[in-house]
């Protein structure tokens, strides 16, 4: 087996760059904080949450002898460079991945934890391991200080007696907490959209929670000029699903397919569905690499230009090519984005012949013809 180092693990296959990093000092900081308890943690005791790459995980195993070790990280890129790096370091075997629930948190006395961003998602998640893990868990959580806030302190309150933080270094921080206090969970939550006469429901990780991003909501309003002889359709990147979902309402005879690499977004996604009795599939998926070539007539697209806090065009230029492959000849992606970004020199190389169809103060339209 090689020595196991962290400057061995890999984005792959999320977006590399020589500014995107697979591993930063917050992963140290937390196994090194956690490291006590990993030292008293027996076989499948240990579970972790949200890791990037997959470097608290192989940390775990690799520096702290943890075993049969549980994993849930929401983005499905996540998964994959963890089952990557698991490999290439000969780690491979020693983990298991699981959605956020009890199977994942059944016995569990140390969670390892990168935090999220989302208060939200903070919230879910503290709460479900409140109910579900021993009631001797304890819970290090850490990230970058520049993205953590008092407000992480108090949400971890609601759900543990026991809750402090540690000294910064290398500007990233740990919370510590024991002692759960379990409640019943609120996710997903749900809120009734007036102007879209929908119900939106939305998991703590997905993004805009049960709110109308104003870049879909000026996509909205193009529906009735989207490829009309088309039979098949895809939510590329569906989020809560109120693309999916209008779409559906709209053009009832439509078969569509919504999709996304966020397991929360996808849950939610199904939620929303289910609570507007709308039939639409949804699937968590890399981009569409599950879906053969050639199978979708229109692609709806509302890219993010965010690779974690980077501002970074590669995932946006990822789902444009990934578009490109599942539109049949003379399909339509449309697609809107920040007017800044200027995407329609890519989208033309991507798909094709490419047109501006609306603009406004912030977000441009575009159709791209396959």
């Amino acid at each position: 087996m090689p020595e196991f180092t962290f400057d061995a693990l890999r984005r792959y296959p999320d977006v590399e760059a020589d500014n995107l990093f697979a591993v930063d000092a917050s992963d140290r900081l937390i196994l090194d904080e956690a490291a006590p308890h990993l030292a008293s943690a027996g076989t499948g005791e240990v579970v972790v949450i949200g890791d990037h790459y997959g470097a608290l995980t192989l940390g775990a195993i690799a520096q702290h002898g943890a075993t049969a070790v549980r994993v849930h990280q929401d983005p499905l890129s996540g998964e994959l460079a963890l089952a990557h790096n698991a490999t290439s370091t000969g780690l491979e075997g020693e983990h298991t991945n699981h959605e956020l629930g009890e199977e994942l948190l059944a016995g569990a006395r140390v969670v390892l934890m990168q935090l999220p961003r989302s208060l939200a998602a903070l919230d879910e998640i503290a709460g479900a391991i409140a109910r579900f893990a021993d009631p001797e868990v304890t819970v290090v959580g850490g990230g970058r200080l520049k993205h953590m806030s008092i407000a992480m302190n108090e949400i971890y309150g609601r759900h543990f007696a026991d809750v402090r933080a540690s000294l910064g270094r290398q500007k990233s921080r740990v919370i510590i907490s024991r002692l759960p206090t379990p409640g019943d969970s609120i996710y997903p939550v749900r809120e009734f959209n007036v102007d879209l006469g929908l119900w939106v429901c939305a998991h703590g990780a997905a993004f805009a929670g049960t709110k109308l991003d104003i870049g879909t909501r000026y996509l909205l309003g193009f529906l009735r000029e989207m490829n009309p002889d088309a039979v098949t359709a895809v939510d590329l990147g569906c989020g809560t699903g109120i693309l999916a979902s209008a779409l559906a309402r709209a053009r009832p005879d439509l078969a569509i397919l919504a999709t996304d690499e966020s397991a929360a977004a996808v849950a939610s996604a199904r939620a929303t569905a289910l609570a507007n009795d709308l039939a639409f599939t949804v699937v968590r998926d890399d981009a569409l690499s599950t879906q053969p070539d050639g199978c979708a007539d229109l692609v709806l697209l509302n890219p993010p230009f965010h690779v974690g806090s980077a501002v970074h065009p590669g995932v946006a230029l990822k789902l444009f090519e990934e578009a490109a492959r599942v539109l049949k000849p003379g399909g339509e992606l449309w697609t809107v984005f920040n007017s800044h970004l200027s995407y329609r020199a890519a989208l033309t190389r991507a798909v094709g012949a490419t047109r501006q169809v609306g603009r406004n103060a912030k977000f441009t339209v575009t159709v791209s013809t396959r």
